[in-house]
């Protein structure tokens, strides 16, 4: 549900009905989050690429990491939609209550373990105040062993949820319990807690 109309499944065709069939297939169901596209499919195809490549490509960056800057940088924003979207996802990944709550709320990432506190730390400031970023941001990010690839990433995850928040709050995009579980993860197998390179 969203303050725009929406088109559904049932009646869905030519390229919104394949992009919603490919959508069922790799993830189980379809998120409001991408229905609000449905008055522009090629969007919605094009968004759903983007996402796909970021948060479940080959990356130097594990899927927990991915997911930590998704919920820290839509906390900072206040986008509920996607903070419980994909807190449900990085729970799966992290298994870590404390930590999990720090993220959450967007406190206390300073006491995170190194590596990941100095990844969302850098998606926070990015977020909420990108134009006082400097070179020597990155040497925080290399000094916990990322590649300019991953560095690369973790910018490129973090501007995603910026646009996606912005998506979501612009446009009323509501969620239910229903509708926050239960989606597969693309290329995930029964061993879904892979450190790296997924």
């Amino acid at each position: 549900m969203a303050w725009i109309s929406e088109t559904s499944v049932e009646e869905a065709d030519d390229k919104l009905a394949e992009v919603y069939a490919a959508l069922n297939k790799k993830r189980g169901k379809i998120s409001n989050i991408l229905k609000v596209h449905s008055l522009n499919p090629e969007a919605m195809q094009n968004h759903l690429d983007l996402y796909m490549t970021l948060m479940f490509g080959k990356s130097g960056l594990s899927r927990a990491e991915r997911e930590a800057i998704g919920v820290v940088v839509s906390a900072g924003n206040e986008c509920a939609y996607c903070v419980r979207h994909h807190a449900e996802a990085l729970e799966r990944h992290l298994r870590d209550d404390e930590t999990l709550g720090m993220l959450v709320s967007a406190e206390g990432l300073e006491t995170l373990e190194p590596r990941l506190s100095n990844i969302v730390r850098h998606a926070e400031k990015l977020t909420s105040a990108p134009a006082a970023m400097t070179e020597s941001d990155l040497g925080e990010l290399r000094a916990v062993g990322l590649s300019d690839r991953d560095i690369l990433e973790v910018t490129l995850i973090t501007a995603y949820f910026n646009f996606v928040n912005r998506i979501a709050l612009g446009l009323g995009v509501t969620f239910s319990a229903e509708e926050v579980s239960g989606y597969r993860d693309e290329n995930c197998d029964e061993n879904c807690d892979e450190d790296r390179g997924e």
